[in-house]
């Protein structure tokens, strides 16, 4: 018996990684030192930084990525595993350096593996961010055959004076919104159970609520707020951000918040995509619950200082970026709740 046999082809693997090494190379910035094959990825960092402090972190895509399986469409989730990771230091005003990325799969298939690291490179390009390396594994017995699992690491830098900090947000900022294009990546489960379970939908089934196939809206990519925001962060004009993942505004809002002050929301103050709004129906979920499940169209609030409101909404606007004013902070006893909404969300 030979690897092979056992379900690892190796001749595919090293098809895969001739593959990957060109995708790869696309991105490479001027830090990236050496290629694609090493043992591990070398990057040095610009001169350029006085004081830097690296900023890390990982992440994966979900049960998002059980929609692209049965959709065979790849890239879409490639990419949004980089934006997720982007977005996530970029609320620590980092900017990102490089990216690597985990791929286990049940039996290496090229054209998969392409697809994906195509999104990556894609997404690692547009955001000014080298993919350096990463690993693909052939698990045959441990995924079903056709099935993947990706997670993805990244690093950033920012200036140690930069370090964005809780103490920073002060009673009367004001909140911004950037708008989402949809789920993101976070609430799968459950929107899953409700659409192909409950509802009985195929992926390619038209649903005249969102004006889509359910597949293609479900697979709507995960944005990147860092080129919109990147002057904004390196002039300093606010005092946090938080990306709004897993938990919604409810449960991500709350972790660039000091003791002592409260996060007041208006609902109806921004749009909600239709999604949401379907969901809600074929679960019956209440309000509280979809805020606290989905993030209700909102990607990215910025906490602004009154004084440079002005500025923010003029950046905003020069890089043609919607964003909505959906609420402010205010001091409030430490044992309340730090997010409270008013009014209701539009149906």
């Amino acid at each position: 018996m030979d690897y092979a046999e056992a379900g690892v082809d190796i001749s595919l693997a090293d098809q895969a990684k001739q593959r990957i090494r060109r995708l790869a190379s696309r991105t490479f910035t001027r830090g990236v030192i050496g290629g694609i094959g090493s043992f591990g990825g070398l990057f040095a960092l610009d001169k350029k930084w006085r004081e830097p402090v690296l900023v890390s972190s990982a992440d994966g895509v979900g049960t998002k990525l059980k929609i692209a399986m049965a959709m065979n469409i790849h890239s879409t989730v490639g990419g949004d595993l980089v934006n997720h990771c982007v977005n996530d230091i970029l609320t620590l005003g980092a900017e990102p350096l490089f990216f690597l990325d985990y791929l286990a799969m049940s039996k290496m298939d090229p054209n998969v593996v392409e697809q994906l690291v195509e999104g990556m490179s894609r997404a690692c390009h547009s955001a000014g961010c080298a993919l350096i390396g990463g690993e693909t594994a052939e698990m045959p017995g441990f995924y079903a055959p056709g099935e993947y699992d990706l997670a993805g690491f990244i690093v950033g830098v920012t200036e140690r004076a930069n370090v964005k900090k809780t103490s920073a947000v002060k009673p009367g900022d004001l909140l911004f919104a950037l708008p989402s294009t949809g789920l993101h990546t976070n609430g799968y489960s459950l929107a899953r159970k409700l659409v192909f379970d409950q509802a009985g939908l195929h992926p390619e089934t038209y649903v005249a609520e969102v004006n889509n196939k359910i597949g293609a809206e479900l697979l709507r990519p995960h944005r990147c707020y860092w080129p919109m925001l990147k002057t904004t962060v390196a002039r300093g004009w606010l005092s946090a951000m938080a990306h709004i993942t897993g938990g919604g505004i409810t449960e991500n809002l709350p972790r660039v918040l000091p003791r002592g002050v409260q996060a007041e929301i208006e609902l109806g103050s921004w749009p909600v995509p239709p999604i949401f709004s379907y969901l809600a129906g074929l679960g019956k979920l209440e309000r509280d619950e979809l805020l606290r499940i989905f993030n209700m169209g909102v990607g990215m609030i910025l906490v602004v200082p009154l004084a440079n409101h002005r500025a923010v909404e003029t950046e905003l606007k020069r890089r043609r970026e919607k964003y909505f004013r959906i609420g402010h902070v205010r001091r409030a006893d430490p044992r309340k709740p730090q997010v409270v909404f008013t009014g209701n969300l539009p149906q």
